[in-house]
């Protein structure tokens, strides 16, 4: 009789137990979409928008839950299906907001698609301001050697030189195995399928976009209207801007993508972000195919005909960029498409990344 007592106290713990690990299970957060910002000004509503506040208020975010180990508090929607983060500025706080996320115990993110989407500088020769580009590239614009380029070899372009290596853009490169901080590449059908879904989508213009754009007058993509496009996107901190830079972006990230990639936007987090998602795909919490990112044009990374680099970033500063305004509702008006799509088709795409058909 005792005997039997034993065995049934310990049937009604296991029982016990397994309810507690089951509601556990059913209380884990799993969003469709992660919603990746950088910035935000002042607060998530109501005020100057960043890049997250468009998001929070058009996409209903309202749940506020603390999140201690990133920058920011986290906004989930009220059925849990999309989830908004903002990382802070810089590659270092990108890294460590989006690592702590994925390790983050409330959630299951093993499935869930990440939509990285905020403002960029874009070079004049490929775009024009209020423009959005979905990235096939983001290659590291930090790691690397530097003279100073009053030091420099008088044969040499640029005093930045590639890890490991003695002058700018030598060759061969390192295996790829140890520069893969360097160059991060999206899922290019993934990638497509966004582009095609969006490519059309009609961006906002001002009289601002009009006049500004209108200095561009020695490259004719600059004088354009604003569109979706496909292009590379240069991650750096450092906030660099004019002609000789521009020239360096290019050519660098020439160089990391062996060709493949053709550099458009400049902006400071995505290399810390795909580092980051890449660590946490080995430690089966994400999955790094099912990344995109989007970077909307708020102004151009150098100057226009007759003026200094100088004079031209003496105008730029967060909140008062040439397309400010434009670019933030273009991260959102472009990419909400996107993860409209992602969430609506959830049956399908939760299991099967989506592609687009082959041109």
């Amino acid at each position: 009789m005792q005997q039997l007592h034993r065995v049934s106290r310990a049937l009604v713990v296991g029982a016990f137990v397994l309810l507690s690990l089951v509601s556990a299970a059913a209380d884990v957060i799993r969003p469709r979409v992660v919603v990746v910002a950088m910035f935000e000004i002042g607060e998530d509503t109501g005020d100057m928008p960043g890049e997250f506040q468009y998001w929070v208020e058009r996409e209903k975010l309202d749940r506020v839950l603390p999140f201690p180990a990133g920058h920011r508090n986290l906004r989930l929607n009220a059925d849990g299906t999309v989830l908004g983060v903002v990382t802070g500025m810089g590659n270092s706080n990108a890294a460590a907001s989006i690592m702590a996320l994925g390790l983050d115990p409330r959630f299951d993110l093993s499935k869930s698609y990440w939509l990285i989407a905020g403002i960029a500088g874009i070079d004049p020769a490929d775009g024009s301001v209020g423009s959005a580009v979905w990235a096939d590239f983001t290659v590291e614009g930090d790691l690397g050697h530097e003279i100073d380029a009053r030091e420099i070899p008088a044969d040499w372009k640029t005093g930045y030189v590639p890890m490991r290596k003695k002058k700018p853009y030598q060759l061969p490169m390192q295996p790829a195995a140890e520069r893969v901080d360097n160059a991060y590449q999206f899922n290019p059908d993934l990638l497509r399928w966004a582009y095609e879904l969006t490519k059309d989508t009609e961006l906002m213009e001002t009289p601002e976009i009009l006049k500004f754009r209108s200095h561009y007058t020695d490259t004719p993509n600059a004088l354009k209207s604003p569109s979706v496009s496909i292009g590379s996107n240069l991650a750096s901190s450092t906030y660099w801007h004019g002609k000789l830079l521009n020239e360096w972006a290019n050519d660098w990230v020439h160089y990391y993508t062996e060709g493949r990639g053709n550099y458009v936007t400049t902006a400071m987090e995505d290399t810390g972000t795909m580092r980051s998602l890449t660590n946490l795909t080995r430690a089966g919490r994400a999955d790094v195919n099912r990344v995109l990112l989007l970077r909307t044009a708020s102004n151009h990374d150098m100057q226009w005909p007759g003026a200094t680099a100088a004079e031209s970033l003496d105008g730029e500063s967060i909140g008062h960029y040439s397309a400010f305004i434009p670019s933030v509702d273009a991260a959102h008006r472009v990419g909400s498409r996107v993860v409209h799509a992602l969430v609506e088709g959830w049956s399908r795409y939760e299991n099967e990344i989506p592609s687009a058909p082959a041109p």
